[in-house]
């Protein structure tokens, strides 16, 4: 029976490769249909085609245009001579193909040119730039090709914030200017400021980029009205500009709103009514679509419009009434968004439902910040979110129920869950039942594993769903209701310091995130001692990254090397290791060059890299039996530090195992039990004996299991252990759950290497006379060597202060440290003070070795060390 189960889910497995296999081709086909059958948009029956020059490509830029009369003006009296000229800019994202009413009654009037905006229609859509006002630059002189020197213009929707760009370009060109349901002041716009409509319109044009270039649809979504260029053309641009404009527009100005307009606010018309004094401004009860929907009333209004600017009976702004004048020179009082509605309001709630799919946290706060802001009520934003998470964390329960473990191997799964994840998932499934998928939703970092988990361990849907959408009841409408509440409370100072917009709600959010993040961790035993540890990683110095701990060493180095004329010339002080032993070296070649002592050195042999894995076992097999040696043994790479790749090896399946992944040439090892040391030599070239600068005692933890407490619990409880708690886990993932007996022993960490769990002691103690003269005899007979670190194993103390039973089981170079620094006794200066006088040692050594005829390594041969590291 589990036979057949899992062949059933690797046969699930192959199906999903098969068909991400069949969606890769069918993509590739449908970008290749693409490439050889490019769309193309021909102009409309009645259309003219202007060419102007394009200085930055090679062919014309091409501007399709209407250009129509009907020879009837609206004064009812006919008009044989040169009729008004209206210049008509349709919205987005369709174009002029939806405003043939309009123009059929607007030609009555006045002689209609109504250009397909660049990036729309049959006019040129390949733009470098698309904003607002490159397409007015292409119009002014489109306009100018056409020998216009004044026109009348008519704007609907985002043509108006084209329109008002053309009039700051060249405003003696406009006689009037009619704003239908027109885009124009940003504070009226969407979330009401630029940075955060920006990041609205990015998450748009990624989308829509996703659309049409992850979708193999083989040309059929070229033609569609929601594609780059229109997403393009409100990312590139910057409505904040406007406001300038309209305060400086002189000519008549004609304003008609819907009351219901749900994409241009109703608080927009009535704005650019205020700063523009001279204007008039008619309110119908109708939405976005006013110019379709009352296509001949609009036409009839503006014809009358532009009738009477002809007989000079519109104001300007110079005419404007005087009160008026005063109103539009008052300081700007914010507008009040209205809350979104419609369109708009179903485009904000598939945002915030597809940002849960990047992080649910984060959609949840930006929800509750856009309801502060008043963009959005708060229902529809808790909805948006909920129905988010609940599509991706199913989603997530049915990969695990389909797909099974084999999934974790690939992308996008394995980049966010691993093996250990799933294991604390069947810990939890199996100690307190499917109630975790409810706890689960209030435990950050816990979600994912559990959900897939969930589906892996074949947990009903029926139930799963019951516990999970109760969790997401409960947690969205409380974390978008807490970013709604702090938010609005912040939002209250938001345009007093308006400079500070953006930071303002960046500090919002971050706040919110760090109390989702940090605060409810607290609430559990796991997350309180794992905060705790990464706060002791970050004070503790000991645990810094090398990056943040070796510059002023790097600084002291860089001042020897000015010092001494040579910035590497500590690579001379061990002429017998390459570089000195300053990376990359071969730990066989140097404990070859230990051969006088070899009963002083653990037995060892090399194995191949570019031996076939059967024979490398072989060989260990025979080394083995050679040395008369059992398991455990020792294997790791002959070119590491920091006891990568070092591992205990056990059993001949461990070995196997080990042999099988092992990239580089391998060396096996005599294990030899007992305590560890590193102990760190010095000797001047020409003295008659060398010196022992450091001694760092290391010890390899143990845990003692309590019959209650799991083997993760008893890492979290152990003092030392939990602050390298993340990598425990790793380490020992297979065993997380398990609860040891009481008394039992477990060895925590088995290699005396820091940064993989080993605490180091100062060691010093254990100098004496008898055990500085037996390595001083050691490395005198290892010709070329002057500098560097022991790390020795000794079954006894006493034995090993008379210099007498212990193995020596590496020699590290130049560049290898005094670790005794790590004692967490030993404070931050004192450990910088050791590093910079070991420094200043192997520079006197290098100098000496100069001396002698002793050539340096060059930057270039070390750089060259650095990137063959860095590529391993």
């Amino acid at each position: 029976m589990k036979m057949k189960r899992s062949a059933h889910k690797k046969f699930k497995l192959r199906g999903w490769k098969l068909l991400a296999a069949l969606y890769l081709a069918l993509l590739a086909l449908s970008h290749a249909w693409q490439i050889i059958n490019p769309p193309e948009f021909p102009p409309a029956p009645g259309q003219k085609v202007v060419h102007l020059p394009d200085p930055a490509a090679k062919n014309p830029f091409a501007i399709a245009y209407y250009d129509v009369y009907t020879g009837k003006p609206a004064t009812g009296q006919p008009q044989a001579g040169n009729p008004p000229v209206v210049l008509l800019l349709h919205g987005s994202p369709v174009g002029n193909e939806m405003l043939h009413g309009f123009i059929s009654g607007l030609a009555k009037h006045a002689r209609v040119i109504a250009p397909d905006i660049p990036g729309y229609g049959a006019s040129n859509r390949d733009l470098g730039d698309y904003s607002f006002r490159a397409q007015a630059r292409w119009l002014v002189q489109f306009l100018r090709e056409l020998e216009l020197q004044q026109v009348h213009v008519a704007a609907y929707s985002m043509g108006g914030a084209v329109a008002l760009e053309m009039a700051g370009l060249e405003p003696q060109r406009f006689s009037s200017l009619a704003m239908l349901s027109g885009l124009g002041v940003q504070e009226a716009e969407l979330l009401g400021d630029y940075h955060l409509n920006h990041a609205l319109h990015g998450m748009q044009l990624a989308l829509i980029w996703l659309l049409q270039e992850a979708t193999p649809h083989f040309g059929a979504l070229d033609h569609f009205p929601l594609n780059l260029p229109y997403a393009r053309n409100f990312f590139d641009s910057d409505q904040r500009p406007l406001r300038r404009i309209l305060q400086q527009f002189q000519a008549p100005m004609l304003i008609l709103h819907g009351e219901a307009d749900g994409l241009v606010p109703l608080a927009a018309a009535k704005e650019h009514y205020r700063i523009a004094p001279q204007s008039e401004m008619l309110l119908y009860p109708d939405g976005h679509l006013l110019i379709m929907n009352r296509s001949g009333e609009m036409a009839e209004e503006i014809g009358r419009f532009i009738a009477r600017v002809e007989r000079g009976e519109a104001r300007t702004r110079a005419e404007a009434d005087p009160r008026r004048i005063a109103e539009a020179e008052a300081p700007f009082v914010q507008v009040n968004i209205p809350k979104a509605e419609g369109i708009t309001l179903f485009v904000f709630m598939l945002l915030i439902a597809l940002a849960t799919l990047a992080s649910e946290d984060l959609a949840c706060i930006g929800a509750g910040l856009m309801a502060a802001r008043g963009a959005i009520d708060f229902l529809p934003a808790a909805v948006a979110a909920l129905a988010g998470i609940v599509g991706g964390d199913m989603l997530l329960y049915l990969a695990g129920k389909f797909l099974g473990r084999p999934a974790l191997r690939y992308p996008p799964l394995k980049w966010v869950l691993g093996e250990e994840d799933i294991a604390r998932t069947a810990h939890w499934f199996a100690a307190r039942g499917p109630k975790i998928v409810l706890v689960s939703r209030f435990l950050p970092g816990s979600r994912l594993p559990t959900y897939f988990g969930a589906g892996v361990l074949g947990m009903g849907f029926g139930k799963f769903s019951f516990y999970f959408l109760l969790a997401a009841a409960l947690w969205t409408p409380l974390v978008v209701g807490l970013a709604t509440l702090v938010g609005g409370e912040i939002l209250k100072y938001y345009h007093v310091f308006k400079t500070y917009a953006l930071p303002v709600l960046l500090f919002t959010a971050l706040l919110i995130w760090g109390v989702i993040k940090l605060g409810l961790p607290l609430f559990s035993f796991r997350g309180r001692r794992l905060l705790l540890a990464a706060l002791r990683r970050r004070v503790r110095w000991e645990f810094w990254p090398r990056w943040a701990f070796y510059p002023p060493v790097v600084l002291y180095a860089l001042y020897l090397g000015i010092r001494y004329r040579g910035l590497t010339i500590f690579t001379a002080a061990n002429p017998a290791i390459p570089a000195g032993g300053f990376v990359g070296e071969s730990k066989s070649q140097i404990l070859q060059g230990l051969h006088a002592a070899s009963d002083r050195v653990a037995r060892w042999r090399v194995i191949s890299r570019n031996l076939p894995g059967e024979e490398r076992l072989r060989q260990l097999r025979q080394f083995m039996a050679e040395e008369n040696l059992s398991f455990p043994v020792v294997l790791k790479p002959d070119s590491g530090e920091r006891g990568e790749g070092v591992a205990i090896i056990r059993s001949e399946p461990e070995a196997q195992r080990y042999l099988t992944a092992a990239w580089q040439d391998t060396i096996a090892q005599e294990y030899v039990a007992g305590r560890e040391f590193g102990v760190f030599y010095y000797r001047y070239p020409g003295e008659g004996r060398g010196r022992i600068f450091s001694i760092t005692d290391k010890r390899l933890l143990t845990l003692t299991g309590d019959g209650a407490s799991s083997f993760e619990e008893l890492i979290l409880k152990d003092q030392r252990a939990m602050c390298m708690a993340p990598f425990h886990f790793r380490k020992h993932r297979q065993r997380l759950y398990e609860i040891p007996p009481a008394g039992e022993e477990i060895q925590l960490v088995e290699v005396g290497t820091h940064c993989r769990g080993a605490l180091f002691l100062d060691g010093n103690g254990v100098l004496t006379p008898e055990l500085e003269a037996a390595i001083d005899r050691i490395s005198r007979g290892f010709a070329g060597f002057y500098f560097g670190r022991y790390d020795i194993r000794t079954p006894n103390l006493e034995g090993f202060k008379q210099g007498k039973n212990f193995k020596i089981v590496e020699l590290n170079g130049v560049t290898s440290e005094a670790t005794h620094i790590y004692d967490p006794g030993n404070g931050l200066f004192k450990a910088y003070r050791t590093l910079m006088k070991q420094w200043k040692i192997a520079y006197e050594i290098g100098a000496a070795n100069r001396e002698r005829g002793v050539k340096p390594a060059s930057l270039r041969e070390l750089a060259r060390l650095l990137m063959g590291r860095s590529s391993r």
